[in-house]
């Protein structure tokens, strides 16, 4: 709960007082799921009735996870604005686009190459990388950098798993992630909109954080063509752009990566791009969001969370850093 009284002469540290935000998240999502007729089930059994997919891919069934922050007690975006409203330039760069263009992506068959700083360097087939180790369902929120979030039910496990399968050395200071770029399956990549391939990186540290998700699927089925199949990033804790889509390649290197948007704009698009409310783009304020599906274009926009409203688990891994410089 918000408010909590310590016991005589105890006092509570800071990283364990819920905020006046999180906590009111809270609420609102037991109101939403009063309405439902979901409280009598308990809150993880609540979540779990509402991440059934629709049945229009194979199912992805994955265990609840165990991960502390793995499941954010919010209610779902819904699958259709999921999977109709997406940043994926590689298939045009309006919302629609990747929905109404991704069609014209194979996923199957697909493998990913593991390189760089690391003693056990290959290729792996999708198949084997499914099997590295066991599918969890984790609810995730997702901000864009544009204004808006969602609340999504993903399946995967701690990319962890895989990049310790390689065993990065001790040069591998920073983890870059390299997307498909074919013009014939992704209309998109003939425009100039970006430096095609896609990129992005990560420090080690973050790469390996449990909360940083290898993911194959959402609402309990396989990604669809437009969510990045058939194998995608998502890292909770900052803005969508970072979390690739449609991973070919991943390298451990040693110097900082040069990601895609940085690249192209990079008084906008810090390598961090940690979620912060406080630390405006240069064109709009980070301050507050909209969550898509929540009545419309008129809904009131929400506080954004510091770090997404992961401070708790992620904040450490920035301790000392100026946040403002380190965009």
């Amino acid at each position: 709960m918000y408010f909590h009284k310590p016991r005589h002469g105890q006092r509570i540290p800071a990283s364990e007082i819920t905020s006046r935000q999180v906590y009111d998240a809270r609420r609102d999502w037991l109101k939403t799921a009063g309405a439902l007729g979901l409280t009598g089930l308990g809150l993880s059994a609540a979540v779990q009735a509402q991440t059934a997919g629709p049945g229009k891919l194979a199912k992805l069934p994955g265990v609840k996870s165990t991960v502390a922050g793995a499941t954010v007690m919010e209610k779902l975006t819904a699958y259709k604005d999921v999977t109709s409203y997406n940043n994926f330039y590689e298939f045009g760069t309006d919302k629609s686009d990747p929905a109404e263009n991704a069609h014209t992506l194979k996923p199957r068959p697909w493998s990913v190459v593991i390189e760089g700083e690391c003693a056990k360097p290959g290729r792996f087939g999708l198949e084997d990388l499914l099997k590295v180790a066991p599918m969890e369902e984790r609810v995730y929120r997702l901000r864009c950098v544009e204004g808006w979030s969602m609340v999504i039910p993903w399946v995967g496990y701690s990319l962890s798993e895989l990049l310790k399968k390689a065993e990065p050395t001790g040069k591998a200071k920073y983890v870059e992630f390299t997307t498909l770029a074919d013009k014939a399956q992704m209309p998109g990549v003939r425009s100039g909109v970006l430096d095609w391939p896609y990129v992005e990186g990560l420090r080690i540290d973050e790469a390996m954080h449990p909360l940083t998700l290898m993911a194959f699927g959402l609402y309990g089925e396989v990604l669809p063509n437009q969510n990045g199949a058939p194998l995608r990033l998502v890292v909770p804790w900052k803005y969508g752009f970072k979390s690739a889509k449609s991973i070919v390649k991943i390298r451990f290197v040693e110097k900082q990566p040069v990601s895609s948007w940085t690249k192209a704009a990079q008084q906008e698009y810090g390598f961090y791009s940690n979620v912060n409310p406080t630390v405006d783009h240069p064109r709009w304020s980070q301050a507050t969001e909209r969550r898509i599906g929540e009545d419309g274009l008129f809904a009131k926009r929400r506080p954004t969370l510091m770090f997404n409203g992961y401070e708790a688990q992620v904040g450490q891994l920035y301790a000392g850093m100026d946040l403002k410089k380190n965009y």
